[in-house]
C-alpha cells in the first residue's frame, strides 16, 4: 500500500529569508530517515538558468543527483526577470495559471512520500491579477512551516503572514528564525523568538544561527528538523 504524502508549503515573511535554504536541509534530513522526498517551486522567477536556481540549490544541500523526468513538474513556470510571479509573468507576456501548478503538485503528489514546496516571496504574492499564494496554500489544504529572517522588523512580518494564514485556517507547523547575517543585536534576536510564540501562540522551534558551513549549518538544524518531523507526523 503506497504512503500517504506529508506535503508541506514553506513560507517566508518576505524574499531572501532562508526558504531555500531549510527547504533543502528539510529534504535532505527526510532523505536520510529513507522517506522519499521531493521538492518544488511553483514559480521561479530571475533565473536565467534551464532549470530553477533554487531547485538546483535544494538538490546540493540533499546531496541528490537530478530527477529530469520530473522538472516541469518541479517547476511549472520559470520567468527570468526578478519580481513577484504575476509581473514576472507579464514581462514576458505570459499568465500564471494555478490549474497547471496544482497538476504538476498532484503528480509529484503521486510519486514521492513527501513533497516540500517552497514558496516566492511572502504568502501574499500574487501570481496574477486575482489569484494570490495563500489562494493556492488553501485550497491544497497544505500545512505550512514560516520561515523568518531574524533581524529587526522581523516581528511584525512574522505576525502578518501567521495572522494572514490562521485566517484562512490554514495548519500551521510552526516557525524557524533565520539568523540573515552575523552583526545583529543580540537582545533583539532572542526576544523576537519569545515574543512571537508568545502573541501568535504558534510554535517557534527556534533559530538557525549564521553560517557560511552548509555541512555545520546542517548538524545545526537537526534538532530543528526532528522537531518539526514530530510535529508533522513525518
Amino acid at each position: 500500500m503506497k504512503t500517504i504524502c506529508k506535503s508541506i508549503f514553506v513560507a517566508g515573511t518576505d524574499t531572501g529569508v532562508g526558504k531555500t535554504l531549510i527547504t533543502g536541509m528539510l529534504g535532505r534530513m527526510w532523505m536520510k530517515k529513507g522517506i522519499k522526498t521531493v521538492t518544488q517551486k511553483w514559480v521561479q522567477t530571475g533565473s536565467n538558468m534551464d532549470t530553477s536556481d533554487d531547485i538546483y540549490a535544494h538538490m546540493e544541500l540533499m546531496k541528490t543527483g537530478e530527477l529530469a523526468e520530473f522538472e516541469n513538474k518541479r517547476v511549472p513556470y520559470r520567468f527570468k526577470f526578478p519580481a513577484s510571479p504575476h509581473l514576472a509573468a507579464r514581462v514576458e507576456n505570459k499568465t500564471v495559471e494555478t490549474k497547471w501548478i496544482k497538476e504538476a503538485f498532484f503528480s509529484l503528489r503521486k510519486e514521492f512520500e513527501v513533497v516540500l514546496i517552497e514558496g516566492t516571496g511572502g504568502v501574499m504574492v500574487p501570481f496574477n491579477e486575482k489569484e494570490l499564494m495563500i489562494d493556492l496554500v488553501e485550497t491544497l489544504d497544505l500545512s505550512t512551516l514560516v520561515i523568518a529572517a531574524n533581524r529587526l522588523g522581523a516581528v511584525n512580518q512574522t505576525l502578518l503572514t501567521l495572522e494572514a494564514l490562521k485566517k484562512r485556517d490554514i495548519r500551521i507547523i510552526g516557525v524557524i528564525f533565520n539568523r540573515v547575517v552575523g552583526n545583529e543585536n543580540e537582545v533583539i534576536l532572542k526576544d523576537n523568538l519569545k515574543i512571537v510564540e508568545k502573541i501568535s501562540g504558534i510554535k517557534v522551534f527556534g533559530e538557525l544561527t549564521y553560517c557560511k558551513d552548509r555541512d555545520l549549518l546542517y548538524e545545526i538544524f537537526e534538532p530543528i528538523g526532528e522537531e518539526i518531523c514530530a510535529a508533522h507526523g513525518v
